[in-house]
């Protein structure tokens, strides 16, 4: 549930969606220069985090914690808040409590990059509790369990930051979202500490990862190794081409059968036939059925009672390697990417 701020303080905007504004003091000297205002940016795509196997070394490094959720971008702006989501879809109506708490900031205008997530009972980030907060993967529900973990500040009052360096966009972030705070923004906390017992203590704990960025670079879209992510368990997504019937399974669905993407072809990378609930394997079974086709896009080899469909599905697996040949070894089925999300297809060396 949403609650204000520990500081007395007002919302941005009122009813009428008219910005507050402050009486000057005194009548502005005309000699004196305006301060020049950056246009604020409609949309902003994201900086990405590159996959690396270990965390980097050196002082030039700071990190955080991963968070398995949604990427979002909040506008505060003076007409409003806007909640974009990574596709730059907007999805403001979709979480009203982080909404209302971006109302409550102590700020004119603003973009906040962060993730959307909902926690479990161990404080852990949670994807498939999100996705059943939003109704399930394609479902148009609200959710009012999700909260905004905010580790970046791309605009701040009529200036664009993405050419200072991070510590400088953190140290205004902190500003306007202190750490600690337990509203439904919060502040993503920079941890100073030795990458390889930071990720083994992360993983000790049941997280995702971790990710580390550089602290004086700029902020750059897209995935340029600025930032890099560094997983307890390998996760990626991969493109559902097909599904083995079984009358034992949830769903109805034996196995998933997976392809990953090697330049603009698609290859087979075996299938998965754990991770389902009963609600998860409902639901995609109803998708996959409005997919089927005729014949697999990629060689599958030899499947009993399988089930071909257009690769328009993209499911997130947890795995531990690679078999030997290039099949993924005990994998997991972890949920369902959508359109609004980018969902990135793993991609063959």
């Amino acid at each position: 549930m949403t609650t204000p701020p520990r500081k007395s303080s007002k919302p941005l905007l009122r009813e009428a969606d008219a910005p507050l504004r402050s009486r000057p003091r005194r009548q502005r000297d005309p000699a004196q220069p305006n301060l020049p205002l950056d246009p604020m940016p409609p949309r902003i795509e994201p900086c990405l985090a590159l996959l690396k196997a270990k965390p980097p070394r050196g002082d030039d490094w700071v990190y955080e914690i991963k968070w398995d959720g949604y990427r979002l971008a909040v506008h505060v702006e003076s007409t409003g808040i806007r909640i974009l989501t990574r596709g730059g879809h907007d999805w403001t109506d979709r979480f009203p409590a982080i909404k209302q708490a971006a109302l409550w900031l102590p700020v004119g205008t603003a973009i906040l990059d962060g993730e959307a997530v909902v926690l479990d009972k161990q404080g852990r980030s949670d994807f498939g509790l999100l996705q059943q907060s939003l109704g399930g993967c394609g479902g148009k529900e609200s959710s009012s369990d999700a909260i905004f973990m905010a580790f970046d500040l791309l605009y701040f009052d009529g200036h664009d930051l993405r050419d200072s360096e991070l510590s400088m966009r953190r140290h205004l972030l902190e500003d306007l979202v202190p750490a600690g705070e337990q509203g439904d923004i919060r502040l993503s906390e920079e941890i100073e500490a030795d990458g390889e017992q930071l990720l083994a203590s992360a993983c000790q704990h049941g997280l995702e990862g971790i990710i580390a960025k550089r602290r004086d670079a700029p902020y750059r879209s897209g995935r340029l190794g600025d930032w890099l992510k560094i997983k307890c368990i390998r996760s990626n997504g991969f493109v559902i081409v097909g599904y083995e019937k079984s009358t034992a399974s949830f769903g109805g669905i034996g196995r998933l059968l997976l392809a990953a993407r090697k330049g603009d072809e698609l290859v087979y990378v075996g299938g998965v036939g754990t991770g389902f609930n009963e609600r998860s394997a409902t639901e995609l079974r109803k998708q996959m059925d409005k997919l089927i086709i005729g014949k697999p896009v990629v060689d599958t080899g030899r499947k009993r009672n399988a089930v071909f469909i257009d690769p328009k599905l993209v499911a997130e697996i947890e795995y531990r390697a690679w078999t030997h040949d290039g099949k993924l070894r005990h994998p997991s089925y972890k949920g369902q990417r959508e359109e609004q999300d980018s969902a990135a297809v793993y991609e063959l060396e």
